[in-house]
């Protein structure tokens, strides 16, 4: 047997594209199938206070006070809806969903795009409370439709006031 000894040097070696590209694109495709699209929260039409208030909010227009009063750690110790205690837990937030739609009438009724809710939260409140009270304000999820029935469109806050000492 016989060797040649003779050496060209170092060989090319090529790097096959089509694989790679195959590749490449089987990981966009599976990074788009496993992406988590985050439903937008509810659109609320939320009005801060800026200063006092104007002659427009004595327009005879029905408004709604509700009350979130809390502890000093930011704990939810009673929600009022007017001058009617509702309680602290998840039961009072079903009742302010009850009053609101006893006051509304019934979801859609025009009277809906006129009332609106003022929220006056403790300085100390948490925020899920608020959100909760907002979310109950608003109207109701109905599972036999999927679609949310609307009590109140518009929501306002309270000037802050100072925590209590």
């Amino acid at each position: 047997m016989k060797f040649s000894k003779r050496w060209s040097g170092p060989s090319k070696v090529d790097i096959p594209m089509a694989p790679m590209i195959d590749i490449v694109f089987q990981l966009l495709i599976f990074f788009m199938l496993n992406l988590k699209i985050v439903s937008p929260e509810g659109n609320f039409n939320i009005n801060m206070p800026i200063g006092p208030p104007s002659a427009a909010a004595d327009q005879g227009l029905p408004e709604i006070k509700v009350g979130l009063h809390s502890d000093r750690d930011g704990n939810l110790t009673q929600i009022t809806f007017g001058s009617k205690n509702l309680g602290n837990d998840d039961a009072a937030f079903e009742q302010l969903n009850k009053e609101i739609l006893t006051y509304i009438g019934r979801p859609g009724n025009p009277l809906t795009k006129e009332v609106e809710v003022e929220i006056d939260a403790d300085f100390e409140t948490q925020y899920k409370y608020v959100v909760r009270a907002i979310s109950k304000c608003t109207g109701k999820f109905d599972p036999n439709t999927k679609q949310i029935a609307r009590y109140v469109e518009k929501i306002k806050f309270a000037a802050p006031h100072k925590p209590k000492t």
